[in-house]
């Protein structure tokens, strides 16, 4: 055993494994930068790095051909924390590595942390207008609204990863009927009544609404950034007594379908996922700039007035490039604009880990600082002792 835990040891603190994971990892930001231009910078991120596997089809098999971003990054991590722990001594004269590591540990987990945890979404407000909520790029949800109360409407929304297993859905207590998902495509388009093949008739996906006069065209699924997927999904709703219905849900359906249950009215609908905020965004005005004689943009900005629903914030906020407002947890970026600068379209982003990339730079330009200034300090006292007895013969 302690041959095998030394050899183990051994490896994960060699040099050797250090160069071979930066050689891995440059060759794997090399492919990665070729296929951004087939895959997009989503497409990239899920199939490059966020993994543990680079995987590619092979006659319908997905094969492992390559390690994975979280792969090499988690060697990298560990190799760095085992040298320390069995190589270095702590000293004061290297005492400047030890921070220059420690910042490099710090911007890999930080890494790890935002891959995980990080979420984009975008906002677009009218001038005048109010918003509680963003939406998401890429991601969809099922809603199902109780819209019978003129006040408000009470909302469940189902988020799509649950979409793609066909089977009843779980919503305890939160429906007075079941959710079944007949079938879901990840990338669709609509049509009229079925004229060619390869389209399905909506007449064999729903019963409902105009399910029934539509025809469904799967299409294969995307990820490039000037591309979305638009999925559909076959939805049936069934009570104590039987069914209610079957309805053919994407999100080329602007309008929501309504049927009444029970008493209540209610929606359904496949849209963007939404994500809603105890607190809103009113635009006030949206300012564009232009270079004098030409239409490149200058600057362009939005007036926001922030109210939270508690009353604790009311106030105006000016949104600018490389000027975000920052709001519980939220970063709201000038990302574009529309409909003649009459909507501002901002990004929003959220991420709980956003500051330690800029600690890890930190920690390693003072500890290269500090390493170097020891250095020189060393230098200087070894020059002087060297030129001591020269000075006292003379």
């Amino acid at each position: 055993m302690s041959k095998i835990w030394q050899s183990f040891v051994k490896f994960f603190v060699s040099l050797r494994l250090t160069v071979v994971l930066l050689a891995l990892g440059i060759v794997l930001v090399f492919v990665a930068t070729l296929a951004q231009t087939r895959l997009g910078v989503w497409g990239v991120h899920e199939k490059f790095f966020h993994t543990f596997i680079v995987l590619k089809e092979m006659g319908g098999v997905a094969v492992p051909v390559f390690p994975g971003g979280y792969f090499i990054g988690g060697l990298l991590l560990l190799n760095l924390i085992a040298a320390h722990l069995y190589r270095f001594r702590l000293t004061w004269k290297k005492c400047g590595i030890y921070v220059v590591h420690l910042g490099v540990i710090l911007l890999l987990v930080g890494e790890l942390l935002s891959g995980l945890w990080q979420e984009e979404f975008q906002m677009s407000i009218d001038t005048g207008a109010t918003k509680y909520f963003s939406e998401s790029y890429r991601l969809h949800e099922l809603a199902i609204v109780d819209t019978t109360d003129p006040k408000f409407d009470e909302v469940t929304a189902i988020p799509e990863a649950l979409l793609k297993r066909p089977g009843t859905l779980d919503t305890p207590g939160k429906l007075p009927f079941h959710v079944v998902v007949r079938g879901y495509w990840p990338n669709a388009d609509l049509h009229g009544p079925a004229m060619s093949p390869g389209q399905i008739p909506g007449s064999t996906l729903a019963t409902k609404d105009v399910g029934p006069s539509l025809s469904l065209t799967p299409l294969a699924p995307t990820s490039k950034d000037n591309e979305r997927n638009l999925p559909a999904a076959s939805i049936e709703l069934t009570g104590p007594d039987g069914t209610l219905g079957t309805w053919l849900v994407s999100p080329l359906l602007m309008a929501s379908q309504t049927f009444e249950y029970a008493g209540k009215t209610w929606s359904l609908a496949l849209r963007v996922a939404r994500d809603y905020q105890p607190f809103s965004l009113t635009l006030l005005k949206f300012s564009h700039e232009l270079y004098l004689g030409t239409d490149t943009p200058k600057n362009y900005s939005s007036r926001v007035r922030l109210k939270s629903d508690d009353g604790a914030e009311d106030s105006e906020k000016l949104i600018y490039m490389n000027n975000p407002l920052r709001y519980r947890g939220l970063t709201f970026y000038q990302a574009s604009f529309a409909n003649n600068d009459q909507t501002t379209i901002l990004q929003v982003v959220r991420n709980p880990s956003w500051t330690l990339p800029y600690v890890s730079c930190l920690l390693v330009a003072a500890g290269l600082m500090a390493q170097f200034g020891l250095s020189l300090v060393n230098f200087i006292g070894r020059r002087k002792a060297a030129l001591a007895p020269t000075a006292a013969q003379t």
